[in-house]
């Protein structure tokens, strides 16, 4: 029987960070996952690990996961997490354990066109009414992700238009800085980072 179970790369250093480029796969791969559910979800939090390290470390995933190229990354939802009132500062309470290389950030947003915006009232409460309910509202999904070498990156789909995935670093400056800032102090290397929730 052919053996597909992901291995990191002879070589490898320890904790070694992959490009961009399988960042961006990540993201798609959870952009692709969430997609699959209905809109209106709450923000989602996931811990980004080397899938040759997830299958390492915990063997009886290996059928759980897809065998992709062998610096691929699988993402871990945190059951659980609450955004708050306040995104950027509920993200900067949390600090990853060394096992987790990158982290990534689900959220729901809807706008209005530029044209629209002088109307929107100043008043958070008031404006979030405003908007939620103007005929030429649009619905955002982005998902956003960082790593510990620096590397950060923002996809977008619109509701009105599933078939069109926009990306690019520094999509979301504020979220992407966020995201980097947890990766900056480690928890305890024994920390577990959750279960997997999908591949990328």
């Amino acid at each position: 029987m052919l053996d597909t179970t992901p291995r990191c790369p002879e070589g490898t250093p320890a904790g070694s960070t992959p490009d961009d480029s399988v960042l961006v796969a990540a993201l798609t791969e959870i952009d692709r996952f969430l997609g699959a559910e209905a809109w209106g979800q709450p923000a989602r939090l996931f811990a980004l690990v080397p899938t040759c390290e997830l299958v390492a470390a915990e063997p009886s995933l290996a059928g759980q996961l897809a065998a992709g190229s062998p610096d691929s990354l699988s993402s871990i939802e945190q059951e659980g997490f609450i955004a708050g009132d306040h995104l950027e500062q509920t993200l900067a309470s949390i600090a990853w354990p060394a096992t987790v290389h990158g982290a990534a950030i689900s959220v729901e947003r809807t706008f209005l066109p530029a044209e629209e915006e002088s109307a929107i009232p100043e008043d958070p409460e008031q404006a979030a009414a405003y908007v939620a309910a103007h005929p030429r509202r649009q619905d955002l999904r982005l998902v956003c992700g960082a790593m510990r070498n620096g590397v950060h990156y923002g996809v977008a789909r619109v509701l009105d238009h599933p078939d069109d995935l926009l990306g690019g670093s520094d999509l979301v400056p504020s979220l992407e800085a966020a995201l980097l800032a947890t990766l900056r102090d480690e928890a305890p290397t024994g920390d577990d980072p959750g279960t997997p929730a999908t591949e990328g």
